[in-house]
């Protein structure tokens, strides 16, 4: 895939080539923890992503993307049971979407644990979690920890289903490019906010509704 040319201080790896997906990785983690932004692939579209416990990492994502904090960013996690670490509690019905559907198109937003000092946006306490099925994405946060991941565009454009276009929108902001190649048709994640009484559908994107409902074993009110 022809790919624009990066600048200096940025870093294109193509993750089809196995050796140079590994030098990807190591420096998409050093990137991360060191504060910095990364593109990475995921099973949806491409994300703009950094590590989630870094309130000042998260302000430059969204300086990049062009947007406020009343927009907060979601965090992919890399395994089922990272989610007990970020939460209050973990719902019966949390526990059976999450083992229907992680890794996948679904994200569930929960109540955040108190004591994590993270700075999201306009979270109100909560927090939205996925576990993404794509491989370079499971590697990445399986060897940096949970991560604050947004779509790579800027606010109103659409997300990037590539790295090129990635690239083209938030320019000289990204330090290292994930080249995962194409990610197909952009699909959304399904968001389900499980802090109420039922699961409460706030978006409908590769599960449906009555899919939910099926594996939850509640009505899902819409939003």
């Amino acid at each position: 895939m022809s790919v624009p040319n990066a600048a200096p201080s940025q870093q294109l790896f193509d993750c089809n080539v196995p050796a140079e997906r590994q030098r990807g990785l190591t420096a998409a983690a050093r990137a991360v923890r060191g504060g910095d932004l990364v593109v990475l692939p995921t099973d949806t579209v491409y994300g703009i992503g950094c590590d989630a416990f870094s309130g000042t990492a998260v302000r430059s994502l969204l300086t990049a993307k062009r947007r406020g904090p009343d927009m907060p960013v979601g965090v992919l996690v890399g395994s089922w049971t990272t989610i007990d670490g970020l939460v209050t509690s973990v719902p019966q019905s949390a526990r059976a979407l999450i083992e229907a559907f992680w890794p996948g198109e679904v994200s569930l937003v929960l109540e955040h644990a108190p004591s994590l000092a993270w700075d999201l946006g306009s979270t109100r306490g909560t927090v939205m979690l996925r576990m993404p099925l794509h491989p370079v994405a499971l590697e990445l946060l399986r060897e940096v920890g949970p991560m604050a991941v947004s779509s790579a565009n800027t606010s109103g454009n659409p997300p990037a289903s590539n790295v090129s276009q990635a690239i083209t929108q938030l320019a000289g902001n990204v330090g290292v490019y994930l080249d995962g190649g194409p990610s197909g048709d952009p699909v959304a994640s399904t968001i389900v906010d499980l802090t109420g009484a039922r699961p409460r559908m706030l978006r409908e994107g590769g599960v449906t509704a009555e899919q939910i409902e099926e594996v939850a074993g509640q009505e899902v009110d819409r939003a």
